[in-house]
């Protein structure tokens, strides 16, 4: 295959979404690949709110210039009770698709080592010394590579670990009335109808009359897009909505599996985001564990070492896996375990634990809250199976 020495990098990101952005715009800033030659191939331009994010910091980040909204308080409710959750020393934080993608394009595009082209990636190739990226349109060649292209049918096909779906529809809307409490988000509310399934609805006010709805599911199957679009409707209603505008509306599935992907890694080939397991399994969470990864990811780089050896399992992803097996045998009862964990559980140690910050005492005394017995039967199910 002769080779066009312009389509010659060093390195080439096959999609350019949250884990691919938040790499590059990490090496960027270190003089280490300052000599670097980096390619972005999307075919889908990242200028328009597609999603929002959500993550917890104790204080601010590299990426407070596109967080629009700050919280010291969430709400947790559920059939039995009502909570507001105090978060200190954490503060919730919402970013909007369309900020972080201003931020970092606009930090990218002064870089000359770093191209984008829109064109899509059909297919990929390996040799010893070279990776081969074929697109619609041309073929790109690269010493190494970071696939953010997430396959489903990769994790559908097996048997051995769970695969769940945090699936969700959410709608920005204006309303008359002044309904929300722009210092209160609700983090989950399980009083919805659970259906046998795990079900609750999340609020993101940013004023009295505004606010993101989102009614969201950990479960196998999706569901018709009119059946979210009704709770909805139903849930505003009862906060006594009578009068509103949609201003924007956002939908998603993320997968939710401790599904080992590290182990499509090769020499110079790594899967990244959904793609490679960048999500936090057991809540579908995604910001802040790109941001962990793709640091550790930028350090790893520096050394220079094969792909393979980048990721492992450690004591969380057990965790994960455990509540995983669960939703997976008895869907509905999601709710209750949340429930109980919220119910009595300091919030700051509980975002801590969720953060993957915490010690073995305080992962026990997170874990403890929650009910026994279905962690104990998955427990021996997990050991046995593993």
């Amino acid at each position: 295959m002769v080779q066009n020495e312009s389509h010659n990098y060093d390195y080439i990101f096959a999609g350019t979404g949250l884990a691919a952005l938040m790499t590059v715009y990490k090496m960027v800033q270190l003089p280490f690949f300052a000599q670097k030659t980096i390619l972005l191939l999307d075919e889908q331009p990242k200028d328009s709110n597609d999603r929002t994010w959500c993550f917890w910091s104790t204080e601010p980040t590299q990426w407070e210039p596109s967080v629009s909204k700050h919280w010291d308080v969430a709400h947790f409710g559920c059939q039995s009770f009502d909570r507001d959750l105090v978060l200190s020393p954490y503060q919730y934080q919402m970013i909007r698709g369309i900020d972080f993608y201003q931020q970092v394009l606009s930090s990218l595009r002064q870089h000359s080592n770093v191209t984008f082209v829109s064109e899509k990636v059909v297919a990929i190739e390996e040799t010893e010394q070279q990776i081969f990226v074929k697109t619609n349109q041309t073929v790109y060649y690269g010493k190494r590579l970071f696939n953010s292209i997430y396959h489903p049918e990769l994790v559908a096909k097996q048997q051995k670990y769970p695969v769940l779906q945090q699936h969700f529809i959410g709608w920005v809307v204006q309303t008359k009335e002044a309904v929300f409490i722009p210092e209160k988000p609700t983090f989950m509310d399980f009083s919805v109808a659970q259906k046998d399934n795990t079900r609750f609805m999340y609020v993101l006010p940013t004023t009295a009359h505004q606010a993101l709805v989102e009614y969201t599911l950990f479960s196998s199957q999706l569901l018709p897009k009119q059946e979210y679009e009704a709770e909805i409707q139903k849930y505003l209603a009862q906060l006594g909505v009578t009068d509103y505008t949609i201003i924007e509306k956002e939908q998603g599935s993320i997968p939710m599996t401790s599904y080992p992907f590290w182990k499509w890694n090769t020499k110079n080939v790594l899967h990244i985001g959904t793609a490679g397991g960048w999500t936090k399994a057991s809540t579908g969470y995604t910001f802040k564990n790109a941001d962990k990864k793709s640091e550790a990811l930028v350090a790893f780089l520096q050394n220079e070492q094969p792909f393979t050896l980048f990721g492992k399992r450690n004591k969380f992803w057990w965790y994960d896996l455990l509540l995983l097996d669960i939703l997976h045998r008895n869907n509905a009862i999601g709710s209750h375990i949340f429930s109980k964990l919220f119910q009595k559980g300091t919030p700051s140690l509980i975002f801590k634990f969720l953060d993957e910050d915490t010690t073995l005492i305080e992962d026990l005394q997170v874990i403890w809250k929650c009910p026994k017995m279905p962690f104990i039967k998955a427990l021996f199910r997990v050991l046995l199976y593993r």
